[in-house]
This record gives C-alpha cells, sequence and structure tokens, in this order.
C-alpha cells in the first residue's frame, strides 16, 4: 500500500492534531497543494526548536506538495504571545529585516529548490498587513471574532490565569495570523497551514475565517511540542540556543549536541529528523545506543552542514575523546586565540583548568605521568599548549581515568 503524506506524517510522530484529517489525506492523496508554516524572526537564525517545522515542509517537497515559506515581518512586530510569559522584546524594522535576510539562508539549505513545482513560495506579511486600514480591517474582519472566544484560548488563558500582562498588542496577534492565512488562500491558494500544538488556537481561527468570508474548506494541522526525555525545551542548553547557523555554532557543537542525546529520545529524534526510512529505522532501533547516537549526529549533521563537515566532526570527537566516549556534558572552558599564539605552559593550563588547584600539584601529577591532553600522556612540566594542540577548536584536558575538561578556542 502506497504511503501517505498523512501517514509518514503520523508515523514519524509529527502529528498532535488535525482539523478533519480523513479529508485533508484523501486531499493531499488526490491532489498537490501549497501549505504554509509561519516563522516569526525574532532572532538572527533558527534554533533546532524550528526544526520540526522545517521538516514538515522537507515532507511536503518529498510528496510533491508546495511549501510557503511565511517569514513574519509583520507579526514580529506585535509578537506571539503563545507559551510566552511576558511581552517580547519589541525589534525595530531594521533588525527584523536583518533576521528575516539571515534565517531565509537555513531554508535554502534544507528546501529543494531545484524543482520548479515544489520549490518553496517565500512570503512576509509585512507586504499585506503593513497596508491594513484599520477602521475596514475592523469591520470586515474583526466582525468575525468574539472576545469570548478569544479569551479561551490557551495564549490568552493561560497569561490571564497567571495574573501576567497581555498587552492588547499581543491580543491581536491571533487575529493577524488567522488573516494571513485567508491572504495566503486568496493569493497562493493556499488550504493547509502547520504549526507547533501551541499554534492550534490561532490555526483554527484562520480555518473558521476563511470559511467564513468565501466558504471554502481548508485545514489545520498541528504538530506536538518537543521536551526531551529529561524534560528540557527542545533546542535550549546550560550553553544556549542551538542554532542552524554555522556562525552562531560550529559544525562539531552541532554534532556533539545530537550525540549527547538521551538514550530515551534517540529512536524518536532519528524518525523526526533524519530523512531516514522508518522501516530502516526499525530494522537498527535495537542496535548499540552509541552506535544509533552517532548516526543520528551524522544524519542532522550532514543535513545541515553537508557530509564532509559530518565526518570531520565525528573523527575530531573520537580523536579528541576516544572510542565510545565522546566528552557528554564535560565542562567547557573558553579560551581566546590570542593567548595561544605564544603558547601556555601545561601547569598555568591545568590550573586554569581546575582540575588540581596548586602548581606543585600539577607538577607532581605530570611527574606521575597522569596529565594528558588529548589523550597523550604530558611527560613535561616545561611544555607549552599552542593553538596546534587544538582539533576544530577543542583540546581535552584529563587528569587520571575520570576527571576531564574541554578547552575551547573564542575568538
Amino acid at each position: 500500500m502506497k504511503k501517505s503524506f498523512i501517514s509518514e506524517f503520523k508515523e514519524r510522530e509529527y502529528f498532535n492534531q488535525c482539523t478533519n484529517s480523513d479529508e485533508l489525506d484523501n486531499l493531499m492523496n488526490n491532489k498537490k497543494i501549497n501549505a504554509y508554516i509561519g516563522f516569526d524572526c525574532t532572532a538572527q537564525s533558527l534554533h533546532v526548536g524550528s526544526l520540526l517545522q522545517i521538516m514538515c515542509l522537507r515532507m511536503l517537497q518529498k510528496y510533491g506538495h508546495r511549501p510557503i515559506v511565511l517569514l513574519g515581518g509583520g507579526t514580529t512586530m506585535i509578537g506571539d504571545p503563545s507559551g510566552k510569559e511576558e511581552t517580547r522584546k519589541i525589534l525595530s524594522t531594521k533588525e527584523i529585516n536583518k533576521n528575516i535576510k539571515n534565517i531565509k539562508k537555513v531554508f535554502d539549505i534544507f528546501l529543494d529548490k531545484k524543482n520548479i513545482k515544489t520549490k518553496p513560495i517565500f512570503v512576509n506579511n509585512l507586504k499585506w498587513l503593513g497596508k491594513l486600514n484599520y477602521i475596514k480591517f475592523l469591520r470586515e474582519i474583526g466582525k468575525h471574532f468574539t472576545i469570548n472566544k478569544m479569551l479561551s484560548f490557551d495564549s490568552v488563558k493561560l497569561r490571564l490565569d497567571r495574573e501576567q500582562s497581555l498587552s492588547y498588542m499581543e491580543f491581536n496577534y491571533m487575529i493577524l495570523q488567522a488573516y494571513d492565512f485567508l491572504e495566503l488562500n486568496k493569493k497562493n491558494t493556499c488550504v493547509l497551514q502547520i504549526g507547533g500544538s501551541d499554534q492550534w488556537g490561532n490555526i483554527v481561527n484562520g480555518v473558521d475565517l476563511i470559511k467564513r468570508n468565501s466558504g471554502e474548506q481548508v485545514f489545520g494541522l498541528t504538530t506536538p511540542l518537543i521536551t526531551l526525555a529529561s524534560g528540557a525545551k527542545m533546542g535550549k542548553t546550560e550553553k544556549g540556543a542551538v542554532w542552524l547557523d554555522k556562525n552562531l555554532l560550529s559544525p562539531y557543537d552541532y554534532w556533539q549536541f545530537w550525540r549527547n542525546t538521551d538514550d530515551r529520545d534517540v529512536i524518536k529524534f532519528l524518525k523526526m529528523f533524519t530523512d531516514k526510512d522508518i522501516s530502516e529505522i526499525e530494522i537498527i532501533k535495537n542496535k548499540n545506543i552509541n552506535e544509533l547516537k552517532i548516526l543520528l549526529a551524522n544524519e542532522t549533521t550532514s543535513m545541515l552542514h553537508g557530509k564532509v563537515a559530518a565526518k570531520k566532526a565525528a573523527e575530531t570527537a573520537e580523536k579528541t575523546f576516544g572510542a565510545g566516549s565522546f566528552g557528554d556534558d564535560l565542562p567547557v572552558i573558553k579560551i581566546k586565540r590570542n593567548q595561544l599564539n605564544i603558547g601556555m605552559n601545561i601547569i598555568d593550563v591545568v590550573i586554569m583548568s581546575n582540575l588540581l588547584k596548586s602548581k606543585s600539584e600539577a607538577r607532581r601529577a605530570i611527574k606521575n605521568l597522569g596529565i594528558k591532553i588529548n589523550n597523550n600522556t604530558v611527560d613535561n612540566d616545561n611544555s607549552n599548549i599552542t593553538i596546534d594542540d587544538f582539533k576544530d577548536d577543542i583540546l581535552k584536558l584529563s587528569h587520571g581515568k575520570k576527571n576531564h575538561v574541554l578547552f575551547k578556542i573564542i575568538n
């Protein structure tokens, strides 16, 4: 039996809710459609918290449908209150335009631009939101929204229940998102909006608005919000956001993020964030967990940074940490590149690492062959550490078998 978009959407655990999944499945099996996902441009790049939505756009192309990428130049000025405990920082038009330009580069990597039938359509909602006549908008669009219903949506209700302020500006966000869907339906024959589960209320508003406006049947589809097995939010780590931009996060650090995936999340993430066929994942799912983590890291890094960068990251990790150990959660000390121009004495480096407290302890450890650099024993306490000792700007310092620290070069 031929696999459908919706069936694979469910197999990969992308599916959360749909306004009418059977009807949408039937439509997508018999006709190629245009579908959109919106991205507000509040930062200079997207991070892995947005990766699931990007994978949905890739899947649309896989099944011959055309994705519309809405970059919210207009809605970013307002700020989506969904899941937020306070009002977002208001950005200038110049900042938003710069973010849009950078974010578009991410989609240029992940989406196929060669097939004219599935080539992504990029739109900026400032094009229509920036021209709205307020009185006309209230009369033609605002009349379809009741305050009673708007107050019932989680994005509003949670803030009010917690007695956290919600500005009138933010309160309007859901109307503007619904209007986006209406505009895309009129101008780009868009019949499907996909978003995270926190967008369900906004998406349903758009479906209802189009039905009231033209009587046309359109659809809403949401994905689950991804949390790690540890309970942490996807895309955030103690060291900061996991950016989809090598200028903000190196290919090596990106590879390492996926390599350090919790055992309980590995199979789920292979389904969600790689192009591996589901049947193949089922066959390999009982393999050694570290092999599966390396596979996940290689696949995800290849997709974003290319196979060469992924291979280099894997080789660097193995050389630095040794087979079977890839530096999971090791402390990281940042060191400036210019500090290494003339070299740093190994004793000073050991003290900087906090592995030992005094220079006499460090000298004694070196004399007893207890200090290693990248798994190589240090036998001279007068030796210097230079930039040549770093692999992809990473160096591992070890004291004994269990105490390790990473040094990372920053410019």
